[in-house]
């Protein structure tokens, strides 16, 4: 074969390559209105009748010289490419997408700024006593903390341990709060119980167990009050985002997204910290992204190194535990830090 016979041929192909790109877009925008329609139907995405329907219909009409496994190959890899096509379009239409709202997401907690510059979020575990609480608020403000965290309603898993004080533990922390300036974060559980809380509670924690609550989830998404979402045990990262869809679907666009560890084989620590995750979100979503640094290793003589790790990939933030007495504590005693613990880890961080 000659060269110039060569170059003919590979002509041809070059001129069929782009008629196959054209067609591949022609079928990429056909694609993208079914998509539509099927979301606007509730239908989903990926019909696997109708794939296989197409995949005869193609075989049943190949005169080769491709043979009909190498036909299924090539077809399936364009209908894969074509679903992904379709849920691609589907996230740029997420409200929490970075593709619908390309600006950061600055959550305002009172006159506190959630999103500007690296800050903090701790306290106890739970809230077991005013005098408790108490002395870590002092501390906090000591260190220039303004959001105090603490659990009055806690699902743990075992009924037999200690479930927390209910209301009664958001007025402890309510009160103190008050006393020191300070701004409360604590969850709650029950759709029920939301209109009740936002008396005393400045920032609505969703806890990982309840990442898909949806009846909670759209209950923090009818009122105004942020909403601290932390994601769930083996949540993915778009099952955690499409849980945020669902409270700012509602109208409530005050959401912190917090990567608290996932579970994994590991055991050397309580769950595994996804660090992933943290520029990931940042990537995909305008909401502000915090790293819990006690729940994700489950024990505090990691603290520092974690925490500036998750400063280092983006976080806005860091959410720890701290208790009086450790030792003492009515849950999670290994992770909580100590006061000087926490003075530490502020030193080591140069944060507010």
């Amino acid at each position: 074969m000659s060269n110039q016979e060569l170059d003919s041929l590979r002509s041809q192909l070059d001129d069929i390559n782009l008629k196959l790109l054209q067609l591949m877009s022609d079928r990429a925008v056909v694609v993208q209105q079914i998509g539509q329609v099927k979301k606007k139907q509730g239908i989903d995405r990926f019909d696997p009748v109708r794939e296989r329907e197409m995949l005869n219909q193609l075989v049943a009409k190949n005169n080769g010289p491709f043979d009909d496994n190498t036909i299924r190959h090539l077809f399936k890899q364009i209908f894969k490419a074509s679903l992904e096509l379709q849920e691609d379009d589907n996230n740029k239409e997420l409200l929490v997408s970075r593709k619908r709202h390309p600006e950061d997401t600055i959550v305002m907690v009172g006159d506190v700024a959630v999103g500007k510059s690296p800050m903090m979020i701790a306290g106890p575990c739970s809230v077991e006593t005013e005098e408790q609480v108490n002395t870590v608020a002092k501390n906090l403000v000591e260190q220039g903390v303004k959001l105090i965290r603490g659990g009055a309603f806690k699902p743990r898993t075992s009924p037999y341990d200690f479930q927390g004080l209910g209301i009664e533990g958001l007025k402890i922390l309510r009160r103190v709060a008050d006393n020191y300036g300070l701004k409360v974060v604590s969850e709650i559980i029950n759709p029920a119980d939301i209109e009740m809380a936002i008396q005393y509670v400045d920032v609505i924690q969703i806890g990982a167990r309840n990442m898909q609550n949806f009846d909670l989830l759209k209950a923090a998404g009818d009122v105004k009050t942020p909403v601290l979402l932390k994601r769930g045990l083996a949540a993915t990262i778009e099952e955690f985002l499409f849980a945020a869809e669902y409270i700012v679907s509602r109208g409530n666009n005050q959401v912190m997204l917090v990567e608290r560890g996932i579970r994994t084989y590991e055991k050397w620590t309580r769950n595994t910290l996804d660090i992933l995750a943290v520029p990931i979100l940042k990537q995909e979503s305008h909401l502000p992204v915090l790293v819990d640094i006690s729940h994700s290793a489950g024990r505090k003589d990691i603290a520092i190194p974690i925490a500036k790790a998750a400063l280092a990939a983006g976080a806005d933030g860091i959410m720890v535990e701290v208790h009086p007495d450790p030792a003492v504590a009515l849950s999670d005693a290994n992770q909580q830090l100590n006061l000087m613990e926490f003075e530490a880890l502020m030193n080591a961080l140069n944060i507010k």
